[in-house]
C-alpha cells in the first residue's frame, strides 16, 4: 500500500466482501505439432521460477502481473530464508515510499506482508498467515497501491479490528488496530487473497482511471515493468 491520506468517516455501511472472487490461476495447456508430451515441447517451455528465490533478487511487480491475482498459500517453513525475505520486503516498502507490501507484490504467492503505518523501516512488522477478526465500524479513505502506481481511490474499510499472525520465527502474536493502521493491514491482507484496488473500484472510478490502467497493461505487455 502506498502512502495515502488519512481516512474520513464514511456514509453508509461497509461491505465485508473479504473474498468476493476466486483468483486462482489456471495453467495454460501447450500444444505442439509433435504432441503435447514431446521432448521438443518440453525443451521449448521456459524454466519454472524458483520456489524460493534469493531474497536479494526480489523486486516490486506491477499490475497486470498474474501473481497479483493469485490466492497466496500459507507458509509452513520458518527459516533464515523467510527472515531474509521479510527484511527485503521492508527495504522495498521504504524504497518505494509505501506503508505496506505483500508477498504477491514481490512475486511470492505466500501469505506474508509487512506493514508500517509510519512508513519507517524500524517500525515495520512482518505478518505471516494473518487472520483478521473482531472487525467493527466503517470509514472511507483514500488508498494507493505500489503495484498500481498513480492510482488513488476511496475505499470503505473497517475502522477497527484484531489481527492474529505469526512472526518470522513462527511465533504467534496478535494486535488490536484502528484507523489508519487497521486500513493498512486490510489493504495488505486483500493482496493475499488476490484482491486489488481495481476490484474495489466503483464504475465511476474505473472510468476515471481507464487510461492509467490501459497504459499499465501495455507497459507490462511490452516488458517495461515486471
Amino acid at each position: 500500500m502506498s502512502l495515502c491520506h488519512r481516512s474520513e468517516p464514511a456514509r453508509g455501511r461497509d461491505r465485508r466482501g473479504r473474498r468476493p472472487y476466486n483468483f486462482d490461476m489456471k495453467r495454460a495447456t501447450h500444444r505442439s505439432s509433435h504432441g503435447s508430451g514431446s521432448a521438443q515441447a518440453r525443451a521449448s517451455a521456459p524454466p519454472a521460477a524458483p520456489v524460493r528465490p534469493e531474497a536479494a533478487t526480489l523486486k516490486l511487480v506491477h499490475y497486470p502481473d498474474p501473481r497479483l491475482k493469485t490466492v497466496a498459500k500459507e507458509i509452513t517453513k520458518f527459516d533464515d530464508w523467510l527472515v531474509a525475505v521479510g527484511e527485503r520486503m521492508k527495504d522495498l516498502m521504504v524504497e518505494h515510499k509505501g506503508v505496506g507490501l505483500a508477498g504477491p507484490q514481490v512475486g511470492l504467492t505466500l501469505r506474508i506482508f509487512v506493514a508500517s503505518p509510519s512508513a519507517k523501516h524500524e517500525e515495520a512488522k512482518v505478518y505471516i498467515n494473518p487472520t483478521l477478526t473482531d472487525e467493527h465500524g466503517s470509514e472511507e479513505g483514500e488508498e494507493g497501491c505500489l503495484s498500481l502506481p498513480d492510482i488513488r481511490i476511496k475505499v470503505p474499510r473497517f475502522q477497527s479490528l484484531r489481527i492474529e499472525a505469526l512472526d518470522v520465527k513462527g511465533q504467534p502474536f496478535s494486535e488490536s488496530l484502528s484507523d489508519f493502521a487497521a486500513r493498512v493491514v486490510q489493504h495488505e491482507n486483500d493482496h493475499l487473497d488476490g484482491i486489488l484496488l481495481l476490484d474495489r473500484m466503483s464504475p465511476m472510478a474505473k472510468l476515471a482511471n481507464r487510461k492509467l490502467i490501459k497504459q499499465m497493461e501495455e507497459d507490462y505487455k511490452d516488458g517495461k515493468k515486471g
